[in-house]
């Protein structure tokens, strides 16, 4: 799964870099340095996926983080440092192209020993079938392709199967220690405190094991003091989120009223046809565009929710837990010009979801081949858009 799967990806891009024209935006986000320093062979097949946030990632690890600031934290602070370090140490010589290189094996590591791990952890719970859907469903996500690009999902990915893995089988250091890595990988990490002692519970270890789960936030306590220490600003990640656009936490519900707001603008600038008159004022771009970025990233919550719905209902009550809490993140913190940007990508580590849809798809053996279909062209569709410097998720 990971090696055709990978393949296509890369293939798609290589191919939609060297026939597509690139977005204008590209002199305004690309860094040439970091993205194209091999050349080649090597420029064509992993530059296309080398774009937007890859730039930020790349960049922190062969600067280190302050780069853009000129006091204190700047923006990169943002991005949680165990992808940037784990690069970093992979590339042993800190130059641009070692350190694309070692972006991608970083992600397809982390990305392949997520799929054995999610695929066996399945089989445990749903059964053989189930678990070979889900691995199937994950890896055709449309926004899947980031799990083979130089961002941090994989990495993710892995940490929080990990934990669950370790915690079903008993282990509660392990899946303590796995929680602490996945805080310093995304904040969302501190919360797999909560899913992982409802699994060691369930599987019969004491009260006393969970104790071992003071450890999950100890990644971004460590990242705290590095930048309390650094900049003398300890919440500096959370005061970059400023200048991402984030509004501030609000609650899931400001999300979906958000998400619901802009898609019926999107739907009323698309039924006007005409860039004269634009109905949302916060997005920039053409506005047609953002207009169906917005419909379309509605649609992506729409199901989501009813895939979380699912999983609440049909899977252990950990799993529920995990899908609730991960997606409850980013809705609670909706971006200022397009309040569900990045869900795509933000649904592509909640495995859970995938884990129920496998179950659905299983029910109606007949919705299998087609849904399977319309994720793998979503998919490719994503990677071309993606590949030309056109914002995707």
């Amino acid at each position: 799964m990971l090696a055709w799967s990978r393949l296509g990806v890369l293939v798609v891009a290589a191919a939609a870099a060297a026939l597509l024209s690139d977005s204008p935006r590209r002199s305004q986000f690309d860094v040439p340095a970091v993205t194209d320093p091999l050349g080649g062979a090597g420029s064509a097949l992993l530059t296309p996926l080398a774009h937007w946030d890859a730039v930020w990632y790349l960049s922190i690890a062969h600067d280190g983080y302050g780069f853009t600031a000129g006091t204190g934290a700047g923006p990169e602070a943002a991005f949680f440092p165990l992808y940037p370090l784990l690069v970093r140490i992979v590339a042993v010589v800190p130059d641009h192209a070692a350190l694309l290189v070692a972006g991608f094996a970083v992600s397809l590591a982390c990305f392949g020993a997520a799929l054995v791990l999610l695929e066996r952890l399945v089989r445990l719970e749903l059964g053989e079938r189930a678990a070979r859907l889900t691995v199937l469903l994950l890896a055709l996500w449309p926004a899947s392709f980031y799990f083979g690009a130089p961002y941090a999902e994989g990495l993710f990915l892995l940490l929080s199967v990990g934990a669950f893995y370790a915690a079903r089988q008993g282990r509660a250091a392990w899946a303590a220690a796995l929680c602490a890595a996945a805080s310093a990988a995304r904040p969302a990490g501190a919360l797999l405190a909560l899913p992982v002692a409802l699994l060691l519970l369930r599987h019969g270890r004491s009260r006393r094991d969970l104790a071992w789960l003071a450890l999950a936030p100890a990644g971004l306590a460590a990242y705290a003091l590095y930048l309390g220490v650094a900049f003398g600003e300890p919440l500096a990640f959370m005061k970059a989120q400023a200048a991402w656009y984030h509004d501030g936490m609000s609650g899931p519900w400001a999300g979906v009223r958000d998400g619901a707001v802009a898609a019926w603008d999107g739907l009323r600038q698309l039924a006007h046809g005409s860039r004269d008159r634009v109905y949302f004022t916060r997005a920039g771009g053409d506005p047609l565009v953002v207009a169906r970025q917005n419909v379309l990233l509605f649609a992506c919550l729409v199901a989501a929710l009813a895939m979380c719905a699912g999983a609440v209902r049909r899977l252990p009550p950990a799993w529920g837990a995990w899908a609730v809490l991960s997606l409850a993140l980013p809705l609670s913190s909706p971006v200022g010009p397009q309040p569900l940007m990045s869900l795509p990508r933000h649904v592509a580590v909640i495995f859970p979801l995938f884990a129920w849809l496998a179950l659905a798809v299983e029910r109606r053996r007949a919705l299998a081949a087609p849904a399977l279909a319309v994720s793998a062209a979503g998919l490719v569709t994503a990677v071309g858009y993606f590949a030309t410097w056109h914002w995707v998720a």
